[in-house]
């Protein structure tokens, strides 16, 4: 890599841990950490929301998708248009006028007050790991991204990408990542689109180039089986409803009709935008670089594709959208453990305590996710894994916190613990579910047993969220 390349690498990753540390005095109370001062704009809200949705693990996986299969790979990101739009609709409008009269400030807030503290402190462990889970596919992907930019081994390059996202998060708080967010994605949408793109369409001889290099089926969008398909929908659409990420951004937000607008923006953005770009480009690596691994293939097309000056712009961008994403996850992770559950044991921790700990905890958290991102080493198995975790826990006892009058505090408790635990068990002792995707399992679980205790309990005193 050419010194001016470094340079513009080495003043991105410096400007974004200044601004972070730019804001150490303004995160006074945890409110201030986490929610921000609850009135921000659709704009900001819906590139930020976006950015972490997307992020650097999708983007590396969506590369190694359209090098494995095409253009059909991009209907992993129509996950993200549909959860947007669906949760728009149905979630946001319940949520929000709620969370500004409780002040809630996570995703287990909203559990405990429609069921129990149990069920609160069970959603928080579950999210805590799932989040702390995805923070280390986040690693991953910087990992690959700068063993393939830097020519470094891969351990080493997931452990200095850590160094930097754990210091920024640290200290810069919600608004920090939020604003960033904005700034990292625009750099994205500009290094891909302006620049990787027309270089690499160059390098592969255009389209015609392209299609002469790569088998029919790479330009259809039926290239994928029906199984794969409701995989992807079933993972990560339900994640729209339980994602901790998101709810912080709802209570961030001014108002109901701004967080919609925040939210039908970030699914036009995820497809077809980035589901596009992000899947040819991966094609045009295939082409380049048939030879390497999948996800290691848009890695290289980076790295031996684009000019001196280029380069180090598109690798930015690329970092712009793991560390948009890991910082975001990683905040969510320590929330959890902070106000969900130490609180809990001390409600009378005064605030300059607990963003002590808060800090603390975001260095254990981060510098710990990267054991995971080392035993799973394909970015986007990891991304699955950590969301059917949160996924087949959390989503039934959700919806039917929303919806269901019937359902009981015993029931959602039982159905989180049962649901979760088969599917974490089944995903790394597959012979559990006799070949079933272990989230299908898990969710049917989670629905009977939710059902089945709910209908043999009595009901709980709020019949549904109050809002």
């Amino acid at each position: 890599m050419h010194l001016i390349d470094i340079l513009l690498i080495a003043g991105f990753f410096i400007g974004m841990l200044v601004y972070g540390f730019s804001l150490k005095e303004s995160n006074a109370t945890v409110d201030d950490h986490f929610v921000g001062k609850r009135n921000m704009g659709a704009g900001k809200i819906g590139f930020s929301v976006v950015a972490t949705d997307v992020g650097g693990g999708f983007s590396i996986g969506l590369g190694g998708l359209g090098f494995l299969m095409g253009l059909s790979g991009s209907w992993l990101l129509f996950t993200g248009l549909l959860g947007a739009w669906l949760s728009a609709v149905f979630l946001i409008p319940k949520v929000k006028p709620l969370s500004d009269r409780l002040r809630m400030l996570t995703f287990p807030d909203l559990l405990a007050h429609r069921f129990d503290e149990r069920c609160r402190v069970v959603a928080a462990i579950v999210s805590a790991l799932g989040y702390a889970a995805f923070v280390g596919s986040q690693m991953l992907a910087g990992g690959k991204l700068s063993a393939a930019a830097f020519n470094i081994p891969l351990h080493t390059a997931v452990l200095a990408m850590s160094v930097v996202i754990v210091l920024y998060t640290a200290f810069g708080g919600i608004r920090a990542v939020i604003l960033t967010d904005v700034v990292q994605w625009a750099i994205l949408l500009v290094g891909l689109g302006l620049l990787a793109l027309p270089l690499s369409y160059q390098a592969v001889g255009g389209w015609s180039g392209l299609q002469a290099a790569l088998p029919p089926e790479y330009f259809s969008f039926t290239n994928i089986t029906p199984a794969t398909f409701a995989t992807w929908i079933v993972t990560i659409v339900p994640v729209w409803f339980v994602g901790m990420t998101l709810y912080q951004r709802i209570f961030a937000v001014r108002d109901v009709k701004t967080a919609q607008r925040a939210w039908l923006i970030a699914g036009l953005l995820e497809w077809p935008v980035m589901a596009i770009l992000g899947t040819v480009l991966g094609m045009m690596a295939r082409v380049l670089f048939p030879a390497v691994e999948a996800e290691m293939g848009l890695p290289m097309l980076i790295r031996e594709v684009l000019p001196v000056g280029a380069m180090g712009l598109v690798v930015a961008a690329y970092f712009s959208a793991i560390m948009s994403t890991a910082d975001s996850c990683l905040l969510a992770s320590v929330g959890n453990l902070v106000h969900d559950l130490y609180r809990r044991i001390r409600p009378d921790a005064s605030d300059a305590s607990l963003i002590k700990l808060t800090r603390g905890l975001t260095f254990a958290v981060g510098f710990g996710s990267v054991g995971f991102a080392l035993v799973i080493p394909r970015v986007l198995d990891s991304i699955v894994v950590a969301y059917s975790f949160m996924v087949a826990g959390l989503f039934f006892p959700t919806i039917a916190a929303l919806y269901w009058k019937r359902a009981t505090a015993t029931g959602a408790f039982w159905s989180m613990v049962l649901g979760g635990g088969i599917t974490v068990a089944a995903t790394f002792y597959p012979p559990l579910v006799g070949g079933i995707e272990p989230i299908f399992v898990g969710l049917a679980v989670s629905a009977v047993v939710l059902v089945g205790l709910s209908l043999l309990g009595t009901r709980h005193p709020e019949p549904a969220l109050e809002t």
